[in-house]
Formats: C-alpha cells, structure tokens, sequence
C-alpha cells in the first residue's frame, strides 16, 4: 500500500502498544548503513491491542523521539498487524498484473472475513503453481480502512508524511533476508510484541504461512502488576529478572511460565499446520524478535517444546554501524525489537 511523496529515502517508524521505534538506512559504497535508531515507551492506555485511544499523546511521543534524536527525514514507512489484517496465499487462474488489479476484489471476498468495502486490499503475484498448470499463486493482503485510516492520521498529526504502509510480518521477513542472505532451510520467525504474536513461516525462502495471535509480553506486565501494584516500568524490570524486590523470585517465574507456555502452545499449533501441509519438511530453526525474545525462559521452553534451535534476530548484523556514533550496549538491548523498525526504513517509496 503506498502513499504520495517526493523522496524515495525514508525512515522506519514503528508504533507499538508500548514502545515507539525509529530508524534510518542509508545506501553507500559499502552497502547499507545505519544512521539513525532510537525508540521511545508509550504511556499505558495510548495504544491498546493495536488500536489507538489517544491520538494527540501518542502523537507527542513520536514527535519528542524524532526532535530528541535528530531524525529529520519526515517520509515514513509504517506498518500494521493484528486481527484487522488479513494475509492469505491463495491460487487462480494465470493472468496478468492488470487483469488480477480488476478482479482482485471478487475474487478477495471469499477469503477476507470482513465487508469488501471496508477494507483496503493489496496483492503479489508469486509467481506459477507447479502443482497445477495454468494456475498462479497470489499473495492477497486486506487490512481494515479505519485501522490504516487511524494510523495516517496518527503520523500526519505528528507532522511526518506516511508514504508506505507494511505489515509487521512483511518488515520481519525482509529485515531477515537482509541479515541472513544464505539462510534458504525452513524457519519461522516470531516477533513477541507487547500485545500480539506474529509468526511468519518461509520455506526454502518464501513465505508459506501467517499469523498473528493477540498475545504477548502485556500478559506477564499485568499479572505481575495485579500481584504486586506496581508501575508498568517495574513490572518489565521484573519480567526480566532485573528486579525481584516486590515479588519472590518463585511467583516471578510462576507468572513467567504460565504466560510463555501459552505461548508455545500458539506456536506449537501453528508449525503443526505448517506439517500437516509440508509433512515432508522440517522446522529446524526459530528466530525471535520482539520484546519477548529477551525472556530466557521463553527462548528455552519453546527450544524443548519444538525441538528447533532458537535464537535472537540482529537486525544489525549486516549493516554498517558506525562504533563512535552508538552506544553499542543500547543497540544489543533494543536489537530483538529494532528488527520490524528496520524492516520498513530499507523500504522504498517506489517499492510494490
């Protein structure tokens, strides 16, 4: 989904229910470089499930970020996820790019399960289906208009230009491509936001499965809050285990394990489907992103639940960064969460 600008450079802005990230690539000699990152926490209660309650304070927060760190490229790439968005790989008949744009929209209502006229549709031909001659395999995406809507308004309010619209799932998989260029076995890539899970499968390369689950980090903060009263921010000090004053180092974990098994069970379900599609195939690996990839429990329980290796996206990894200009403590820190950021400020506006 693109929108108008005059520039093709733009910067990757991430808006989360707790935390606002932003960041700038550039291409040199080289190859890619990263100018700019920075992130931001959102206030409790400004952004909920991906829905925004308080446009002008979530507005603030970005615009206080950009100021603070010295971004000035105004053309963003935003992206969306959740329940309002719909990705579905489906099959048709062959035909061009131009025959599909007109009869995208019948062919979509079968598959989105919203009203047609309330959502924005976006496509990808993927190329011929081996398995069936003169079909083709098309990446349909729909995302609800008053979502999209409320995020335009929420960037232009901040006085930034919105000029590509992704989704989360899409910016994972591209900043993973990047990084990990020779990487073509299977792999599952979950990013642990603070109030969804979004799993994208690629095999040999492609994606072949998506979805988002509406759970994530916010779960273990708010157990851990109705236990002891304390503020969100001592809440994520706790889950972390870099602070266990206010509660036993017993019902931290307790509370840690319950959420996070939860969470595998949602994983587990998904690479079930993903074998009972490709039975002959295997997931060997898992990489995380998101606030919850730095919860060691999580990282160690889905390893014994999958029997896959699992580690932590660095989104870094294949980017020139310039050692004086970062502090490289932050920059591992905020890594599994830097990754969709990125994801979108290597997006172009004259991208598909």
């Amino acid at each position: 989904m693109l929108l108008s600008s005059r520039k093709n450079q733009l910067t990757g802005l991430d808006i989360g229910s707790r935390a606002v990230k932003a960041g700038e690539i550039v291409e040199t000699k080289r190859g890619r470089a990263l100018r700019r990152f920075a992130m931001a926490d959102i206030p409790s209660g400004i952004i909920e499930e991906g829905a925004i309650k308080d446009a002008t304070a979530a507005a603030r927060v970005i615009q206080e970020l950009f100021q603070a760190n010295g971004f000035k490229e105004q053309n963003v790439a935003i992206s969306v996820g959740g329940y309002s968005v719909i990705v579905k790989k489906i099959s048709m008949p062959t035909m061009t790019e131009e025959q599909l744009q007109e009869t995208v929209q019948f062919e979509a209502e079968q598959y989105i399960p919203f009203d047609i006229n309330d959502v924005n549709l976006d496509f990808q031909i993927l190329g011929e289906n081996d398995a069936n001659t003169g079909q083709m395999h098309v990446l349909l995406v729909a995302a609800k208009k008053e979502m999209i809507n409320d995020y335009v308004n929420l960037v232009q309010l901040a006085g930034l230009n919105p000029c590509v619209i992704d989704v989360d799932a899409f910016a994972l998989q591209n900043i993973y491509e990047i990084n990990y260029p020779d990487d073509k076995e299977n792999v599952a890539l979950i990013d642990i936001g603070a109030s969804k899970t979004s799993l994208n499968i690629l095999k040999e390369g492609s994606s072949v499965f998506m979805r988002d689950v509406p759970l994530g980090c916010g779960q273990i903060d708010q157990r851990i809050i109705s236990l002891t009263g304390c503020t969100t921010q001592e809440a994520e000090r706790i889950k972390l285990a870099q602070q266990t004053v206010a509660i036993s180092l017993s019902d931290r974990a307790e509370i840690v394990t319950g959420v996070v098994t939860d969470w595998c069970t949602e994983i587990r379900r998904a690479l079930d489907f993903f074998y009972s599609t490709y039975p002959d195939d295997q997931i060997k690996r898992i990489v995380l992103s998101g606030g919850g990839a730095r919860i060691a429990e999580f990282r160690q329980l889905l390893s014994s639940e999958t029997g896959a290796m699992v580690e932590t996206i660095d989104p870094f990894r294949a980017l020139e960064v310039d050692k004086g200009g970062f502090d490289e403590a932050f920059l591992e820190k905020a890594a599994p969460q830097a990754a969709i950021c990125l994801g979108l400020a290597i997006r172009k506006v004259d991208d598909k």
